[in-house]
């Protein structure tokens, strides 16, 4: 069958009247990632889609449906596990569906159920989800003491605010884009939707490194905990490498739906340790000893951590705007640390993705980032007031008494243990469904032979993440590094990108009564070229071209900040590197001074 059509993307050249034609294609004939399936067909089916899961009940967490694995009977023809039944769809339930030829020969109903056999996770679900978060709020009171009262509160409050904002906007174009014919999977899918392969392979990239760099950034964490709560005599090396492998065992869970009843736990043990952390704080002096290795005050001014000559530290100090002896690069690292505690976002259309109606995504999403922005931010003031210069990046570990401490860790590390294989659990399912199926044909992952796959991918994977962190021995200055590189671009750049793209091809279809014929295939477009795009900028209304504006200014100002923030981490590295330090591969835990 020949399958030529023009590409998704305009034409240079601008022309009146364009049609975009072909002979009609289904879905499930086509290859993965078929650069010639026009926006207007994916908003068709999108469309579709919608209308269909409006009549769906909403999926509820059965606590006996956890113990028994028992499944609804209300329930989709599918498992906890989204597998499909195999004696109501034995045809897609056995069969390799990356296969394209394999492909061709399903039918439509069996290709759509095979797509809603993998969206069985409800709202609140994905609630737990999003504020599966570890680094967040440990490190808030430290930012703090980088930026002062006044500027800390401010910036913890519009990132915030404009991570939830980047959230509605993922949301606003997955709706129009995701389907069952033509289902979204990761976040470099919207990208290819609407600018194409070379803007999903990018974001793709990113995000795989992002979240493998959280995955290695929460062992390094976790891994410096267990050797103090062991009080330094078990091998430093070991520590992590017995978190990861631990890891090994939790990240064979392998959809969010069972993993959104771990995740449930997490958010009640971090704020277990909140809770541990704050009378620590209020009723034993701060943990000196440690201060110069991540305090606030050690990044800021090391003099206000430094003790005299009969060994007394300065007393706790507070700064209602920018410390006046602070620099600008301790500034932007404190941001960053800010910055990491929204890095949910780019976790959002995996989420979507396994719900059985992503329309109730907003629930969740502002739910959760209302849920973060005041326990973070009330956590933040309390530790900073408490400790004030003397603000660890990890609070609970800047806990004295050592009771109290090791509570904390160890509660720490179990909560640490559900992010990390979190962050797992997507990461590879990016590189699996975007390297694995796409070019080597490899199953998915409800067959057989996905799941061994997966089994053998979730140990490497911890492993490489382990060995890029555990290489450097900066701890803040990775986070740093990491926050600026991929989070600050998932969160907030690319958000209001994606956006105007969706909006700008939505309104020109509106406009121009355009659309996608689903029995002949053709496409109609009355502009190509930049007059498409100019079109489609000034399209929609008032309201419209001006909300066009806006992300346009959004997404060059959260640019500049990325810019600033790479600058400041690079810089922060350099000067950690100056003096020797210790990294994860020795005995000798980089928490132990007494060496």
């Amino acid at each position: 069958m020949d399958e030529k059509r023009s590409d998704d993307l305009p034409s240079p050249e601008a022309t009146d009247v364009a049609q975009v034609t072909s002979t009609y294609i289904k879905p499930q004939a086509r290859k993965l990632h078929d650069s010639a399936v026009s926006f207007e067909e994916y908003h068709y089916y999108a469309l579709r889609t919608r209308e269909e899961e409006r009549d769906l009940q909403a999926p509820k967490t059965n606590w006996r449906e956890l113990l028994t694995r028992m499944k609804p009977v209300n329930e989709l023809a599918s498992d906890a596990d989204g597998v499909v039944d195999e004696e109501k769809h034995s045809s897609t339930g056995k069969v390799n569906l990356a296969d394209r030829h394999v492909r061709s020969e399903v039918s439509d109903q069996e290709w759509t159920d095979a797509s809603r056999a993998f969206r069985t996770a409800s709202w609140g679900a994905c609630f737990y989800l999003i504020t599966t978060d570890i680094l967040g709020p440990y490190g808030v009171g430290f930012a703090m003491g980088t930026l002062g009262w006044g500027p800390g509160i401010a910036l913890y409050t519009v990132f915030g605010a404009f991570a939830g904002y980047g959230g509605y906007l993922l949301w606003h174009c997955y709706l129009g884009l995701d389907s069952h014919e033509y289902p979204v999977k990761h976040y470099g899918d919207l990208f290819f939707r609407l600018n194409g392969t070379t803007a999903r392979y990018i974001v793709n990239v990113l995000q795989a490194l992002a979240l493998l760099l959280v995955l290695g950034q929460i062992t390094i964490q976790q891994g410096q905990a267990l050797s103090q709560v062991s009080k330094f005599r078990l091998c430093y090396a070991v520590c992590p490498v017995l978190f990861i492998i631990v890891g090994f065992v939790l990240g064979q869970i392998r959809t969010l739906k069972t993993y959104g009843w771990v995740a449930n736990l997490a958010v009640w043990l971090n704020l277990l340790v909140i809770f541990i952390s704050m009378g620590a704080f209020a009723h034993s002096p701060p943990n000196y000893a440690i201060s110069v290795l991540g305090s606030a005050g050690g990044v800021v001014d090391p003099v206000s951590i430094t003790p005299d000559e009969n060994g007394v530290y300065p007393a706790i100090i507070h700064y209602a705007g920018m410390p006046p002896s602070g620099s600008f690069i301790a500034a932007i690292n404190g941001l960053l640390s800010g910055v990491f505690a929204y890095g949910g976002a780019q976790l959002f259309v995996e989420f979507m993705a396994e719900m059985r109606r992503p329309r109730d995504f907003l629930k969740a999403m502002w739910g959760a980032q209302f849920f973060i922005w005041s326990v973070y931010l009330i956590y933040g003031c309390y530790t900073y007031y408490w400790q004030g210069q003397y603000s660890y990046s990890v609070s609970y570990q800047g806990v004295s008494s050592y009771g109290l401490q090791t509570a904390g860790n160890m509660i720490g590390i179990i909560s640490g243990l559900i992010a990390a294989g979190l962050y797992s659990n997507i990461g590879i399912k990016v590189l699996y469904n975007n390297v694995f199926m796409d070019l080597f044909n490899a199953p998915p992952l409800n067959t057989k032979a996905g799941k061994i796959l997966w089994v053998i991918i979730v140990p490497i994977w911890w492993i490489i993440g382990y060995i890029i962190a555990a290489g450097i021995p900066d701890y803040f200055g990775f986070v740093s590094v990491v926050s600026a590189a991929t989070v600050m671009q998932l969160t907030y750049s690319f958000p209001p990108m994606l956006a105007l793209a969706y909006d700008m091809r939505l309104n020109v279809m509106k406009d121009t009564a355009g659309g996608f014929d689903p029995i002949t295939g053709e496409v109609t477009r009355k502009y190509s070229g930049v007059s498409y795009w100019i079109k489609g900028f000034l399209s929609g209304g008032v309201k419209q071209v001006a909300l066009n504006v806006f992300n346009v200014l959004y997404a060059l100002g959260a640019w500049s900040v990325t810019g600033l923030g790479m600058y400041a981490a690079v810089m922060g590295m350099i000067e950690a590197f100056k003096n020797p330090q210790l990294n994860s591969f020795g005995c000798r835990s980089p928490l132990d001074l007494s060496g």
